[in-house]
Parts: C-alpha cells; sequence; structure tokens
C-alpha cells in the first residue's frame, strides 16, 4: 500500500490559526449554499447516551460536501457538569476522509469547530432572516457555542444592546466579560430570562435544561422578531409557533418526527410543525432557492439542530490555512 499521512491539528493549532469571523463565516456560508443545491450528504445525527441524557452524552454527525472533496465524521460529547472538572461542556474530534476511497486525510480537534460553526448559523440565519436594523440581542446561555453566537450576530449587526443570561451568576457574569473584552462594548448581565428576551430584535436561546420547561414565554416576542431557540431540552412554550410568519430549519431530515431531542420536538412529534408548514431549509435560502425575509413586519423562527456539512466545511478551511501556515502536524497512518 502507498504510504498515507494525515493532517493532525490539534486546540493549539487551530487557536494559532486565528480564523477570522469572515473566514467562518464564509466557510459555512459555503456549506449551506451547497446543501441548498443538493450537493451534500447529510445524515441526521445519532446519539450515545452512556448513562442519561440530562448529565450527557455524545453526539456523531456525518457528512459530504461535493464541492469540497471531502467526507467527515465529528464525534462531539456533550457533558454539562464539565466546568466542575474544568473542561467545556462540549469536546470532539473531526475526521475528514477522501470521499472517492475512503482515505483518511485529516484528524482535527473540533471543539472549536462545533462552536465557531454553531455561532455562523445562527448569525446567518439573521443576516437572512432577521430585521436589517436589528439592534438589540437578547442571548440566553453562555456555553461554547453562546460565545460564537454573539460575536458573529454582533459582527453582522454591530448592535446597540446586548443582553444575556444563564443559570449560574459566576457564568454569566464571567461571560458577560469575555465577551465586553473581545466586543469592546458594555454587556448587559440579567438575572432572568424575561429581561434578556422580551422585546428585543434578535432572541437566542441556548439553554442547558435537564428537561423541557416552558421558560421562553411567547408574550415576550414582538412583532418583527428573529428567534433562534436551540437548546437540547425545549424552553418554549406550545404556542409560540403560532404566532410566526415563517419557520426555518437547517435540516429536516433532523428535525422530523422520531428524532430525540430539540427546541421543536413537542411541535414537530404533535404535527403543530411539518414539512408542509415550513417555509424553508437555511441552505434553500442561502443558495436563493427561496426568499429570506420579506418585510421588516414577518415573525420569524429558525431552528438549527447542527450540519455536519459545516463541520465538514470549517475542517476543510482549517486545513487548507494550516498548510499555508506551516500549522500542525503529519501524522503517519500506513
Amino acid at each position: 500500500m502507498q504510504e498515507i499521512w494525515i493532517d493532525y491539528i490539534n486546540a493549539l493549532d487551530t487557536k494559532a490559526l486565528q480564523l477570522t469571523n469572515d473566514e467562518i463565516l464564509e466557510a459555512v456560508s459555503e456549506a449551506l449554499a451547497a446543501q441548498g443545491r443538493g450537493e451534500t450528504v447529510i445524515e441526521p445525527r445519532v446519539h450515545l447516551v452512556p448513562e442519561s441524557s440530562d448529565k450527557g452524552h455524545f453526539n456523531v454527525l456525518r457528512g459530504y460536501v461535493k464541492p469540497l472533496d471531502f467526507a467527515g465524521v465529528k464525534v462531539v460529547g456533550d457533558f454539562v457538569d464539565n466546568y466542575k472538572v474544568g473542561l467545556p461542556s462540549e469536546l470532539a474530534v473531526l475526521n475528514l476522509f477522501d470521499p472517492r476511497t475512503g482515505m483518511p486525510r485529516a484528524i482535527i480537534d473540533a471543539t472549536a469547530i462545533t462552536d465557531m460553526r454553531t455561532g455562523a448559523i445562527t448569525a446567518l440565519g439573521a443576516k437572512h432572516l432577521a430585521r436589517k436594523d436589528s439592534k438589540i440581542l437578547g442571548h440566553v446561555g453562555a456555553r461554547g457555542t453562546s460565545y460564537w453566537n454573539i460575536r458573529l450576530l454582533d459582527h453582522l449587526f454591530d448592535f446597540d444592546e446586548i443582553r444575556v443570561h444563564s443559570r449560574r451568576p459566576e457564568s454569566r457574569e464571567s461571560f458577560a466579560a469575555r465577551l465586553s473584552k473581545d466586543l469592546g462594548k458594555k454587556i448587559i448581565v440579567t438575572d432572568n430570562w424575561e429581561d434578556c428576551l422580551k422585546g428585543a430584535d434578535i432572541m437566542v436561546e441556548a439553554s442547558r435544561l435537564p428537561e423541557p420547561a416552558p421558560l421562553f414565554k411567547t408574550s415576550w416576542v414582538k412583532k418583527g422578531a428573529f428567534v433562534v431557540p436551540y437548546g437540547t431540552m425545549s424552553a418554549l412554550e406550545f404556542d409560540l409557533t403560532d404566532i410566526m410568519d415563517k419557520v426555518v430549519v437547517d435540516d429536516w431530515g433532523q428535525c422530523q418526527p422520531g428524532r430525540p431531542f430539540g427546541a421543536l420536538r413537542r411541535h414537530v412529534d404533535e404535527g403543530k410543525v411539518t414539512l408542509e408548514t415550513l417555509h424553508a431549509e437555511m441552505g434553500e435560502i442561502v443558495c436563493g432557492a427561496k426568499p429570506g425575509r420579506e418585510s421588516d413586519d414577518e415573525t420569524i423562527l429558525f431552528w438549527h439542530r447542527g450540519l455536519s456539512s459545516t463541520d465538514v466545511a470549517l475542517g476543510a478551511a482549517i486545513v487548507a490555512k494550516a498548510q499555508r501556515m506551516n500549522v500542525g502536524q503529519k501524522l503517519r497512518f500506513a
């Protein structure tokens, strides 16, 4: 067999690459557009739950992006109490493969990739679906993806007001301090959901609830708002979708009935949100096949579960930049 060498890019390497906001958004946008054109394969994620889902679980995501000539598999652990042992809640590894031969091409620490691509999906959703004059952001949640949600959203909208909330006071205070330092603006810390979300132009819910609970009230959503709920367990009131002019998802295959977890899980399983009532998948909007926001009065909800294709796309961007900068290592596989 011919020699096979794998690009190995660890967490320190990824940090050294210093991907810019625009590099992240461009890579994820490319994956979404490819999905909209039918140039991806996105297998619904599967889960490994070692004990119980309230403690944590593994997500396994599998995808192929034809324009990038990569297939990939990502395994990400999501364990809520990791902060107690000095670890992020989500730790991940991405493997990239040649889609024609199955030859492994890269192994990448994907913890940062998971955070970045999730934030990019949220921000790109807002780019196409939020009012252009959105100036108030309300954000519940302080995990790694939350940082990138706010950083990339602010990159696009330059908010006048950013409000944050999370369950633990020390978590929300340190989260706000980091954001304030990096964004160069004041961050408002709230001690409850209502003060954080009510009346915001863009409302993001990235909570970590142990079980579904209707903490996000429909009455807080103003006409024309853009709502992004993506907690593992639903925090929504059941009638939230009744006030929406459009409901958009990232991939219906991962949202359809019978799948576990997700903000709109009950809505889908009980037939309130169906393939027929959806406005679009996000990729259809990014590639121009379907319209995004069409008027300032539209109230729009975007539910994303996480796309393997965006992991592959951001991994490909990291590999390419690492090769240009001579960052990372080569591992002998065969």
